[in-house]
């Protein structure tokens, strides 16, 4: 069941006064600032609306069910991808990562997804189309990014750390491949129960992008050919029967 009405009158009068330290280096504090039903393609969710202290960018969780005070949810974190996303761009996979993760959510009984607004990997649409020009001359997404200057990925998750203890998740389940969200998630105090493998079939103009953020930024994409060995003390790999059983514990 969604958040009901009496629900969404009390979160957004305890939040329209929320202060705190702030998470992360930059003391990020968000608060929520709206709740709205959205009917989809993919299912039926509700959109919270974040204000946050820092940059002024509008953070979203689409979520579907009630995830208050719930453990083993299911979430995603998707970055901000305007030329995937908006526009069906082959050179990355954001837009089938966004989309199958909204239906792998409406599926269950409840599930997040946070829509982070951290374009390019957090170098913004002019430096992302800089960085593309870059490549269409022979360099691959780690090379161009550090030829303009960034790291390989510029992005970080306290903001989503913040979302999700607003919304009083007690732990989740991680629909990522990229261990670093996992990593910096946990240092801000979300616990994250396992992973769910989110890989997306390549295609013929962004195989050498996967297959640079695999072998160059330690991303855990094994369909691609290349096993992935577990290491001492890595989160068990869960998939959505996996994810449902923990919800039920």
């Amino acid at each position: 069941m969604p958040l009901a009405p009496t629900e969404i009158d009390e979160i957004l009068t305890a939040e329209a006064d929320h202060e705190c330290a702030g998470y992360g280096e930059q003391k990020v504090c968000v608060r929520i600032a709206a709740i709205v039903d959205l009917p989809s393609r993919y299912g039926r969710f509700q959109v919270v609306g974040f204000w946050n202290n820092r940059d002024g960018r509008d953070h979203v969780a689409i979520v579907h069910g009630n995830p208050i005070g719930r453990e083993h949810v299911p979430t995603r974190l998707h970055s901000e991808c305007l030329t995937g996303d908006a526009l069906g761009s082959l050179r990355c996979d954001c837009r089938d990562q966004l989309e199958v993760a909204l239906q792998a959510i409406a599926a269950q009984e409840c599930g997040i997804v946070l829509y982070l607004r951290q374009e390019g990997r957090g170098i913004g649409l002019l430096n992302k189309l800089r960085a593309y020009g870059l490549q269409d001359r022979g360099m691959d997404t780690v090379e161009a990014n550090l030829a303009l200057g960034f790291r390989d990925d510029e992005r970080e998750y306290s903001v989503a750390a913040h979302m999700l203890h607003s919304l009083r998740v007690k732990s989740i389940q991680l629909m990522t491949n990229n261990p670093k969200k996992v990593e910096e998630l946990v240092q801000h105090g979300v616990k994250v129960a396992g992973r769910i493998p989110h890989v997306i079939p390549p295609n013929e103009f962004n195989r050498f992008y996967l297959e640079t953020k695999r072998d160059r930024s330690g991303h855990m994409l094994d369909a691609l050919g290349k096993p992935h060995l577990p290491e001492q003390g890595e989160l068990i790999q869960l998939g959505t029967q996996g994810a449902d059983e923990g919800r039920r514990d």
